[in-house]
């Protein structure tokens, strides 16, 4: 375990670095919006494509990897909305499906772009990529889409409109056209010519850096104005069931989905079932909070998800990759 801290270290620090610059006030907080730019229209799709470009094919279109993980999505996301709405309790439900919705979609999305593809892939080595591509496509594509629609329930006719601008978002992101791109690539065995693949070598050597930087400076910026704004109090109580759920609950389901696919005679290889469980045991994205500040949700409590998680992972995810490596 004292090996795979070491590796992890050094990811875990850059967050810490980019949250005390953004809470000592040392970077300021209209720079957040520019590096989050940088990282999600530069570095970090060029850093997918060359994971895509540079994985086998049969890595990227793995049906089992995605059945499973999409299974456990789903079922992450009901999870979620059950902690979050407490059907069996008599009287109103604890929250409206805006913040249920962020709640499940903080519970299942777990920061694989920003963190989990360089994280896995210096722990695990290259043939992690494959599987965290496949991850990212289904948060991206699906559990995103359907916890946007899922927290338009609440008003008439929105869920519609929410899922039309989930389906625009997503068009206008640079990450999935990064994959699919790749993809291509991977499939046709291109090449770009040398100074376009020197370029893309250099914005993604510094995605992740940066992207880690990043998600400090907006855990800090989300603390800070929520430090500000004294209208309404977190509760632990809020925080600490989507918590569990995330470090604990989600790669538990991510290992009994691969059990299952193994008894139906379409299991995965070791090395695959081990990326994927501990994927799961990453802390949440943090791309979420700006997603739930966007649609009007309660932004503090999907921030301190956030920040809860990405602290405590440093010891959990240790803790349950070396269990799985045993």
């Amino acid at each position: 375990m004292l090996q795979i801290l070491l590796v992890t270290l050094p990811f875990f620090a850059l967050v810490l670095c980019g949250f005390a610059a953004t809470w000592r006030g040392a970077l300021p907080l209209s720079a957040i919006p520019g590096l989050n730019g940088y990282v999600l229209f530069f570095a970090l799709p060029a850093m997918l494509f060359q994971f895509g470009a540079r994985t086998p094919l049969a890595q990227l279109l793995d049906v089992p990897v995605f059945a499973s993980y999409t299974a456990v999505a789903l079922v992450m996301v009901a999870l979620a909305v059950l902690v979050s709405r407490k059907p069996w309790r008599a009287g109103p439900p604890a929250m409206g499906w805006n913040d249920s919705a962020f709640g499940a979609l903080v519970a299942a999305f777990p920061n694989t772009g920003f963190m989990g593809v360089p994280l896995l892939v210096a722990l695990l080595g290259q043939a992690a990529a494959g599987p965290m591509i496949v991850m990212i496509a289904v948060d991206m594509v699906l559990t995103s889409s359907l916890c946007i629609a899922l927290s338009r329930l609440d008003s008439e006719g929105g869920w519609r409109i929410a899922l039309r601008q989930a389906l625009r978002g997503m068009a206008g992101n640079p990450m999935p056209w990064a994959i699919a791109l790749g993809v291509l690539f991977s499939a046709l065995q291109w090449q770009w010519p040398g100074p376009v693949a020197r370029t893309l070598d250099m914005l993604a050597q510094s995605a992740s850096p940066v992207a880690l930087f990043t998600i400090g400076a907006v855990l800090a910026r989300s603390q800070r104005l929520m430090r500000e704004d004294h209208s309404h109090r977190i509760a632990w109580s809020e925080v600490l069931p989507v918590t569990l759920l995330k470090l604990f609950v989600h790669p538990l389901m991510m290992a009994l989905a691969l059990k299952a696919m193994a008894l139906l005679g379409a299991g995965v290889p070791p090395t695959t079932a081990t990326v994927l469980i501990v994927a799961a045991a990453l802390p949440s994205a943090s791309n979420v909070s700006l997603l739930a500040e966007r649609m009007g949700a309660n932004n503090g409590r999907i921030a301190r998800i956030i920040l809860v998680t990405t602290a405590a992972a440093f010891f959990t995810f240790a803790l349950i990759l070396s269990a799985l490596q045993r």
